[in-house]
């Protein structure tokens, strides 16, 4: 026998919450349908519910993925489009995740949306789960009366997004991986092949080369002062996160990174398709044009392209095109997004407009990470084979000395 505690919607509408005893769940909603009532959350109360709560209290645990939010809007808004009441089918959404972080939130929102509050609003009391963008779209939709048309446009856009950042990480994570492993090995080799090393050639009175003197140095280094180097390795990781939160560390490291050679490049690409796209998307939407960029300027990482946006949207306040603001800063937005710009907002389809230039920029950003990701094994072998060689060299040029001293 389990103890459930329960939420229930009774015939009159009236919503009240409970605790019953049942065998399982399927007897609970036999209970309850019996008294007249309809199941709208249930969850069992115990050790194992206790545990999940205080798990769920972790901060590490409270957190929504992309993928789970996309999921969200496509099926809220595919479900709205086939008849059914918003309260239902978010009823059902909640029902279907596994997350239970989200089921939480997702439930507030229903429980808001009951009372007679706005969807839009009421997403708006969970900001860390929703962003601006989301609300936006949806208060668009309801004011215009399409809001499943506004919800599937939130996760095409929303996924779009996402898998243009997969490809940039996915670019990433291979040389990510070989130069951890390198660093690992060198690191294992350093404190206990090179110290044994080091004993045969003391022992032998050999003439050791500068190379051998810089292996042993840093062998010696590790075996000595290992303690001391990891606190400091960590110290200084600690800074330099610290640093990148603030204002001055994002502008350095910021404009750093666009100065990297073929990173740079397509670090602008990916902003600039993630502008396009995500202002398409709001202006598709309804929303209004100031409105618009406000938002995409939060959705921007890299404060340059941010303060880009920002400036235009005092442009457009004073009465003056976007375009023009996105052409004076064409070291940051390519030129060729800034005359589609302009002739978007000539032939008045500047939503259009922005959507071609959005999967124009998608699609070459995604045959940049193809070819990076070719570029960079053949690099990575050069690199790999120096470092091998380096070491191969330091220490065997003391073994040809040995062998010319007997």
């Amino acid at each position: 026998m389990a103890h459930f505690v329960f939420k229930a919607k009774k015939r009159d509408g009236e919503i009240y919450e409970g605790e019953q005893n049942a065998t399982d769940r399927f007897e609970l909603y036999k209970l309850i349908r019996e008294d007249g009532g309809e199941i709208i959350s249930v969850k069992e109360k115990g050790e194992k519910g206790r545990i999940i709560k205080n798990l769920s209290a972790i901060k590490l645990f409270n957190r929504v993925k992309t993928i789970e939010k996309i999921n969200f809007a496509r099926n809220l808004g595919s479900m709205l489009e086939a008849g059914l009441a918003l309260s239902r089918a978010i009823s059902v959404l909640e029902r279907q995740t596994n997350n239970k972080f989200f089921s939480k939130i997702i439930n507030n929102v229903n429980t808001e949306i009951r009372k007679g509050t706005t969807f839009s609003d009421s997403l708006a009391k969970h900001p860390k789960v929703f962003s601006q963008l989301f609300i936006s779209m949806v208060h668009a939709g309801e004011q215009s009366g399409t809001l499943a048309e506004s919800l599937k446009v939130v996760s095409i856009q929303m996924n779009n997004s996402y898998t243009l950042e997969r490809r940039v990480r996915g670019a990433l994570i291979y040389p990510s991986i070989i130069v951890f492993i390198m660093v690992l090995i060198a690191i294992l080799m350093f404190l206990f092949v090179v110290p044994t090393l080091l004993k045969t050639f003391t022992e032998m009175n050999v003439t050791l080369p500068l190379t051998t003197r810089i292996v042993l140095g840093i062998s010696e280094a590790f075996q000595n002062y290992g303690l001391l180097i990891l606190i400091a390795f960590l110290a200084i990781s600690g800074g330099l996160y610290w640093f990148s939160k603030q204002y001055i560390g994002k502008k350095i490291i910021h404009l750093g990174i666009l100065k990297i050679p073929i990173i740079g490049s397509l670090v602008q690409e990916v902003n600039a398709a993630r502008t396009a796209r995500t202002l398409s998307s709001l202006l598709k939407a309804g929303v209004p044009v100031v409105e618009s960029v406000s938002i995409t300027s939060e959705v921007v990482q890299n404060i340059y392209f941010k303060a880009v946006l920002c400036k235009a949207e005092e442009t457009i306040k004073k009465g003056e095109l976007m375009s023009q603001i996105f052409n004076e800063n064409s070291k940051l937005y390519p030129v060729f997004m800034a005359e589609m710009m302009s002739v978007g907002e000539e032939t008045g389809q500047i939503a259009e407009t922005l959507m071609n230039v959005a999967t124009y920029y998608e699609n070459d950003v995604e045959q940049k990470t193809k070819d990076m990701s070719t570029i960079i094994e053949p690099v990575l072998m050069v690199i790999i084979a120096s470092a091998v060689g380096f070491f191969a060299i330091s220490m065997i040029s003391p073994m040809y000395s040995l062998v010319d001293a007997i």
